[in-house]
């Protein structure tokens, strides 16, 4: 009887201990590999998300952790936040790039991010720079599309 309540009380406390962990909240903003969650739609890059106050923060590294750049957004608004490699390469629908250059893109821009109400895209410059782009998500219109993109309620 004592081992059995042992092994329940353990059981136990090993669940609440779990529970407690899955509710720690994403922390790390501006780190190489914060305590969040990859919600990267692309193998070459890794998206974090952050909340706090209605806010959406969203982090994209590179498949090392460098940390390009990041945007905040609430109710259809952007902010470019200064943290980055290529911070003065982000754009949003009402920030253009903080720093102009003459690069080109070297590639078509790659979609690292989409939760079906924002896109975050790079694109490779000729300069081995990068450049990210925020704005709202074009809402999805093919269902069979929709969910192989894992975005719902469009």
């Amino acid at each position: 009887m004592r081992l059995l309540t042992r092994a329940v009380f353990a059981a136990s406390i090993a669940v609440a201990t779990g529970a407690a962990l899955a509710a720690t909240p994403a922390t790390g903003l501006g780190q190489s590999w914060p305590n969040a969650s990859d919600v990267s739609t692309n193998p070459n890059f890794h998206v974090y998300v952050f909340a706090m106050g209605g806010v959406e923060y969203i982090q994209v590294n590179d498949i090392n952790g460098n940390v390009l750049g990041s945007v905040g957004t609430a109710g259809g608004q952007f902010i470019t936040l200064p943290i980055g490699r290529y911070a003065q390469q982000v754009v949003t629908p009402s920030q253009p790039a903080s720093a102009s250059t003459s690069a080109t893109p070297v590639a078509a821009a790659a979609t690292v991010y989409n939760d079906g109400t924002t896109t975050v895209t790079a694109t490779p410059l000729n300069d081995g720079t990068m450049r990210l782009n925020a704005a709202a998500a074009q809402p999805c219109t093919d269902p069979i599309d929709c969910s192989m993109k894992g975005i719902t309620g469009q």
